[in-house]
């Protein structure tokens, strides 16, 4: 399927006023690209290694990771316990080769975060303390604080790379587009930096390899768990640069985010998985708990059946959203165990303790993302991509809860385990000809209520063509430079693609549910593929079968 319209081939930007050198450039600085960082600095520290992010340090979607990281850790648990809970949850569409790699290296990844500095939880007796949380048949989920996992991870490696000042860190730079050599391969990237050279300035980063680690795509819906810097710019940036994405139809919607009115726009808060592990409950407006008999695991069962199910819900009962109860659990419990989401209810108005918490689903996580293989290459020669922004083959149809925080962490081990023996010699960025051209950051918020209307939790045929149809309205025209309009730009880039894997996609699998194609379709297990055309228009087509197992079990939808 092609996209009516044709997608800038470049973002309209200023002229580089000036330029500077790395062997390296690692985009993003969460828990993928820190790692990716650290571990490339310390496999070839005379490599000058560049990190640049979007905003601080500490403002991507690592910090607001919840729940924990999963591992098999625990007396009993095993990777082939862990492996089996994944394959279930990504619904017949992971790469079983890229899961095995997960589970097999991931132990041992999170116990070398811990002797990096992370602070976990642990029992009075000192052990691990790990808890479970949706899809998983064991405990196997470490956290830390309580609630705060992601936010003590991003501490320790923000540490870490301060102890390592070779280690060179740009804040507040958004990549604008790769530089490619005569040959299509990597020989820069430009970054519009605030507080460098002249203000809204934009560099010239010449440099022999480029690792995405910038995050999701979650501002392309109106509501979304993710913060305000995720806005697809990874992906646009690959996609651009001539490389693949992967299964962007597989949109993970998380079923527990708080409901706070029809009229919420962003960034909404999470309401843990974990929490449910613990022992809450969802009803209805009747106080019925409907997740009995949708699955074994009722309401820990993976994201795709609890969203579906509450989503179902909602349209029978015509409420706008259900109800988590976790008044059971106690004032003593939820200050020790969630004292971060007990804040956050209390903010709005919800005390947990003694109230119902409204929740309804919300954009969480894009499972798909940049095709690479087992070490994150991409189909563009020098450029990797590790955590969210990657398709790796892990998460299939569905992510399995706390499996992203170990995705980031062991991929980007891999890349730093290849990298410094594959780097390309220095080569001039050459001409470039793409089609120039921005979206009117004015667009974004019609956009984005197409794209949850027509392209959310319930897809079919008419919407999604309506949603094209929209997309291929909004041409690239003449707005102000800057980043509203490129981060625009980058969201209908990836909105384009994402509606166009989406429609050629006729069945419901894992986090996909077509409401006209309401049934799995093994015939119809292989990946799409997503690129642009030499015209600019985004091409979304079948490609391989994954090598999943054929004896996973179907997860009731």
């Amino acid at each position: 399927m092609t996209a009516h319209r044709p997608v800038p081939g470049r973002l309209r930007a200023p002229t580089p006023g000036w330029t500077t050198r790395a062997d390296v450039v690692v985009v993003g600085s969460g828990i993928a690209g820190l790692t990716a960082a650290l571990r490339i600095h310390a496999a070839a520290p005379s490599l000058h290694l560049l990190v640049v992010t979007k905003d601080v340090l500490a403002a991507g979607s690592t910090q607001w990771a919840q729940g924990g990281i999963a591992a098999a850790l625990g007396p009993g648990d095993t990777p082939e316990q862990h492996e089996r809970d994944t394959l279930v949850a990504g619904a017949g569409a992971c790469d079983v080769e890229a899961v095995r790699i997960l589970v097999t290296e991931g132990p041992d990844a999170v116990r070398e975060l811990i002797a990096l500095g992370t602070q976990f939880d642990h029992h009075p007796d000192g052990e691990l303390s790990l808890t479970r949380e949706g899809g998983h048949h064991g405990d196997r989920i470490a956290h830390a604080g309580g609630d705060a996992t992601g936010a003590e991870i991003q501490r320790a490696l923000i540490a870490a790379v301060e102890r390592a000042p070779e280690i060179e860190v740009v804040q507040h730079a958004l990549a604008v587009d790769l530089l490619l050599s005569a040959d299509g391969g990597i020989a820069g990237l430009t970054l519009h930096v605030l507080g460098e050279g002249q203000h809204d300035g934009v560099v010239a980063v010449h440099c022999r390899a480029v690792v995405l680690a910038s995050g999701g795509l979650g501002q392309v819906f109106s509501q979304s768990t993710n913060p305000s810097v995720s806005t697809g710019d990874g992906m646009a940036v690959a996609l651009r640069a001539g490389a693949r994405l992967r299964d962007l139809e597989f949109v993970q919607f998380h079923p527990t985010v708080m409901w706070l009115g029809p009229d919420s726009q962003g960034q909404q808060p999470l309401i843990s998985e974990a929490v449910r592990g613990e022992g809450a409950f969802l009803v209805d407006f009747e106080g019925t708990r409907f997740m009995q008999g949708e699955h074994e695991l009722a309401d820990l069962a993976p994201r795709d059946v609890v969203a579906k199910a509450i989503t179902r819900r909602m349209i029978e009962s015509g409420k706008p959203h259900m109800w988590l109860d976790a008044r059971h659990l106690g004032q003593d419990f939820w200050e020790r165990r969630f004292p971060t989401i007990l804040g956050v209810c209390r903010e709005h108005g919800v005390d947990p303790v003694t109230e119902l918490i409204p929740v309804a689903p919300a954009q969480h996580y894009a499972s798909g993302g940049v095709a690479t293989d087992l070490v994150g290459r991409t189909s563009v020669p020098g450029l990797y991509a590790t955590g969210e922004v990657a398709c790796s083959g892990v998460h299939g149809a569905n992510r399995l809860a706390s499996n992203s925080l170990l995705e980031g962490l062991v991929f980007s081990r891999r890349i730093a385990d290849v990298l410094p023996g594959e780097l390309r010699p220095w080569a001039e960025p050459a001409a470039d000809d793409r089609p120039e051209g921005l979206v009117d950051g004015d667009r974004r918020r019609a956009m984005q209520d197409v794209m949850t209307t027509r392209v959310g939790v319930l897809r079919h045929a008419t919407g999604l063509a309506e949603a094209i149809d929209f997309l291929g309205t909004l041409d690239p025209g003449d707005p102000d430079v800057g980043p509203p309009a490129w981060e625009t730009s980058n969201l209908h880039t990836i909105s384009t693609a994402l509606a166009a894997a989406a429609a050629i996609r006729t069945e419901t699998r894992g986090s996909h549910w077509r409401e006209d194609f309401p049934e799995r379709d093994d015939a119809k297990a292989g990946h799409i593929d997503s690129w642009v055309e030499a015209d600019g228009s985004i091409r979304a087509e079948w490609t391989y079968a994954p090598s999943t197992d054929p004896s996973t079990p179907e997860v009731v939808a």
